[in-house]
């Protein structure tokens, strides 16, 4: 018989608190600028979280014991992650000090067991429970005992320290190091994405992107963008949207289907006085700058753009899956290229000092949804030596936001199947749960 959820009635009593430095520092503290798709990262805190039944049930001292250990030696490695980020006061741009500061790791033991987590509400178990926060490490860590043995790991990063690919690059490199096995990523802090001289830039993107400021991010106007949700999408759904958005002849990813099939429900949800509803999509430019991916394939830092699309409510009520995955791919294809990625980093030189943001994040031109696809994110491959995750996703502790978003990972079942971590208004999370395909996450799809 399933344990019923206790829909975040438990407590975490927090036991240790330390900071792990590099095992091999560097000689001296280094400063590293940050490159120019760096200063479009809007400096969100990032948060992935993974949760381990530990069929093994090692003692959690041996653990953490080994887990500060190898993260000891990962940092010798990926050193700006044991850094500061400071302001330059001569360039009025943040920069990482490479100082070896360290990592904050906090331990804590939750008054629950897995089973009995209510998964599918991550408003009820992230920040203050399962995440702690502290602006004065760029990296921190909250490892987390249950009542049954299980564990939970999170890491918070400052995206100034990079993107997804570079995160997923650590946290392998980490776990690899856990398990005494040798790294497969030897990291670039290289960040050499410079301008152009003289800078050009397509037009265009002075719709798209926009300069602001760590305040007007911080104090984004409230929204009723406030549900943070996960989901589990099985590989049967999946597979199902891809066929009905290649119905027309035209070979479609998985991820332009699913997007269709999203943007076609979220029209359903708009205050009718909009008009016109957008959707956008984080596109790495790995693979696009410097032409072959492996050239930057272990590059860390950030390497991200937004493609955004706009469509009329009547276009999306009328328009096949077929038809608005067609529109997903053509504004992809419009971003997914090295001309592109060229013209932003020229479209930031004209801009600097400063952060730049895209315009649809903050919340500006109307009611749009961000999707941001991780296939590549390792989930069921992050074993620290006491077994593979049966959960690893992604979200995010903060709490005004002005665009709904979705975060695709893959599922820990390593069956083709995805998890999905959402940030929604209430009308789009229940127009979604009204279908079958988004499935609320729960300890039972978990197999806990």
């Amino acid at each position: 018989m399933e344990e019923v959820p206790e829909h975040g009635n438990f407590a975490v009593n927090f036991t240790g608190k330390s900071v792990v430095k590099a095992a091999n520092p560097l000689p001296e503290p280094q400063r590293l600028t940050l490159s120019n798709l760096d200063l479009l990262s809007g400096r969100f805190p990032v948060t992935y979280f993974y949760f381990y039944s530990n069929p093994e049930k090692i003692c959690f001292s041996s653990i953490m014991e080994s887990l500060k250990s190898s993260l000891a030696e990962t940092l010798s490695y990926y050193y700006p992650f044991a850094g500061q980020i400071v302001q330059n006061p001569n360039t009025n741009e943040p920069e990482i000090i490479c100082d070896d500061n360290g990592a904050l790791v906090v331990e804590g033991h939750a008054s629950i067991s897995l089973k009995k987590l209510d998964f599918y509400n991550l408003n009820q178990f992230l920040q203050g429970k399962l995440v702690s926060v502290n602006t004065e490490f760029p990296l921190q860590v909250q490892v987390t005992r249950y009542t049954c043995g299980g564990i939970s790991v999170t890491f918070t990063f400052d995206h100034a320290l990079g993107d997804a690919s570079a995160f997923g690059k650590f946290l392998v490199s980490w776990s690899e190091i856990a398990r005494r096995k040798s790294i497969s990523c030897m990291p670039d802090h290289r960040r050499n994405l410079l301008a152009r001289c003289p800078p050009t830039y397509d037009p265009s993107l002075d719709q798209t992107f926009v300069k602001c400021t760590v305040e007007e991010i911080i104090n984004m106007p409230a929204t009723l963008i406030l549900l943070k949700r996960l989901y589990h999408i099985d590989i049967s759904s999946i597979d199902r949207l891809q066929q009905l958005a290649c119905a027309g002849g035209d070979k479609r990813t998985k991820i332009e289907a699913f997007s269709a099939y999203v943007w076609k429900i979220m029209v359903t949800t708009i205050d009718k006085r909009h008009q016109k509803c957008k959707m956008g999509w984080l596109v790495d430019g790995r693979g696009r700058v410097h032409g072959a991916r492996n050239l930057m394939s272990n590059y860390i830092g950030n390497v991200l753009s937004v493609a955004v699309a706009e469509a009329t409510i009547a276009e999306l009520e009328r328009g096949s899956i077929s038809d608005i995955a067609g529109n997903v791919h053509e504004s992809i294809s419009k971003v997914a290229n090295e001309a592109h990625f060229l013209d932003l980093i020229d479209w930031i030189e004209c801009h600097r000092p400063g952060l730049m943001l895209s315009n649809v994040v903050l919340g500006r031109g109307g009611p749009a949804l961000v999707l941001s696809s991780g296939r590549r994110f390792p989930v069921a491959e992050l074993d620290f030596g006491f077994g593979g995750p049966v959960l690893g996703t992604v979200c995010t502790t903060v709490e005004k936001i002005g665009v709904g978003y979705m975060n695709q990972r893959p599922s820990a079942r390593n069956d083709g199947s995805w998890t999905v971590s959402a940030i929604l208004w209430p009308e789009l999370a229940a127009a979604l749960e009204s279908d079958s395909i988004f499935q609320p996450m729960s300890a039972s799809l978990l197999r806990l």
